[in-house]
């Protein structure tokens, strides 16, 4: 069967930008190119280079400059090359490590006991999660995530204050550039495909979402049980796993909000029991 080809002219570039400066979803914009015929990872592709481009014209740094190289990066001391960092009092391992991108995996970055009380406390707040909308800035329900969750506010008990704490210790960051605790729960089939966490320059709502602390800078993905089957933390650009085993953590930083820090990762389907994690998202700036 011979191939697939599609060109993208310029005439579909100048429909996408009018889309996006319209403030059309993109969301809905590659739904409306499928409709007319366009093979979906074709027509996304297009959409990608197109709005990077038109970015380009706008502001030829912003999509991919690094932040500010007088901030540094969320990072734990491993100059020695530790397996074991004790912080607050309490002993972290390293488990693996990986540079391109920044990836680290912990064990035992929370206790049993705390597991189970962040879940408890969660449970009668839990509701469909949902995704930043990069139209407006705000968030909505979207199909790519299919998880319950809820967010803490900083420092709203003393068990999220000494978790904070403790983050804020072992990777060098203030407490008060990080964003509220969240936690999640993964039912049997429930996924989170793919995608970054930075906040994309390309989209209309970013700016707004960045007065609130500043870019995102690195994530911090706590396990709060084991599940049965599947749920693993993905990273498709590097072929990387990390197996969610209670109390461990994964931890990745990006230093722009851009594809080649190579930080695209998802959230595997569970296939049996339930997964829960505690996310931690780590700003520039003060999150206010």
């Amino acid at each position: 069967m011979a191939a697939l080809v599609q060109t993208i002219t310029p005439e579909l570039r100048r429909w996408i930008v009018a889309q996006a400066e319209a403030g059309c979803r993109l969301e809905d914009v590659l739904q409306a190119m499928k409709a007319s015929g366009w093979d979906e990872t074709v027509a996304a592709a297009a959409l990608e280079q197109t709005l990077r481009e038109r970015l380009a014209e706008l502001n030829p740094q912003a999509s991919v400059s690094p932040l500010d190289a007088a901030t540094p990066l969320p990072e734990p001391a491993l100059q020695a090359a530790p397996s074991v960092i004790v912080v607050e009092g309490h002993a972290v391992q390293v488990l693996a490590t990986l540079r391109h991108p920044r990836v680290i995996v912990f064990g035992g970055l929370l206790t049993d006991t705390e597991c189970d009380e962040l879940m408890a406390l969660s449970r009668p707040r839990l509701e469909r999660s949902k995704t930043v909308d990069n139209a407006t800035g705000g968030d909505e329900v979207n199909a790519s995530r299919t998880s319950d969750g809820m967010f803490f506010e900083r420092g709203e008990t003393a068990l999220i204050s000494r978790i904070e704490a403790r983050i804020g210790a072992l990777l060098h960051w203030p407490v008060n550039h990080g964003e509220g605790l969240q936690i999640l729960r993964y039912r049997p089939g429930a996924e989170y495909r793919p995608h970054h966490d930075y906040f994309d320059p390309v989209h209309p709502g970013t700016a707004k979402i960045l007065e609130r602390g500043g870019q995102r800078v690195a994530t911090l993905v706590m396990y709060l049980n084991t599940p049965e089957g599947g749920g693993a933390t993905t990273f498709p650009d590097v072929g990387m796993e990390v197996a969610p085993l209670r109390g461990n953590a994964a931890f990745f930083s990006y230093d722009r909000a851009h594809p080649s820090t190579r930080t695209l990762h998802g959230g595997a389907p569970v296939t049996a029991g339930e997964k829960w994690v505690a996310t931690k998202w780590l700003r520039q700036g003060v999150f206010v």
